[in-house]
């Protein structure tokens, strides 16, 4: 998990572990310690989308292109 100001930056968790409630523990951990509001979605990563929205984000914002300028949307999501 990174958090850099309010973003969640990324949160990874391996295949094996999913399921196992380590991802709502780290955002859980995230919103407690820092002021974590908002997280930015691969568009093209649907399970992650899912994740977050029932953590309770909600989409804001929609780009065609990721912030390195490749044809990734992005999908800005807060709380």
């Amino acid at each position: 998990m990174g958090i850099e100001s309010e973003i969640l930056e990324m949160l990874f968790i391996t295949p094996e572990e999913r399921g196992k409630e380590l991802g709502r523990q780290l955002i859980q951990f995230g919103m407690e310690h820092y002021p974590m509001r908002k997280v930015t979605v691969n568009e093209q990563n649907p399970q992650a989308k899912g994740f977050y929205e029932h953590m309770g984000f909600q989409t804001y914002k929609r780009t065609d292109f990721d912030e390195q300028g490749n044809p990734y949307p992005l999908l800005y999501m807060s709380l």
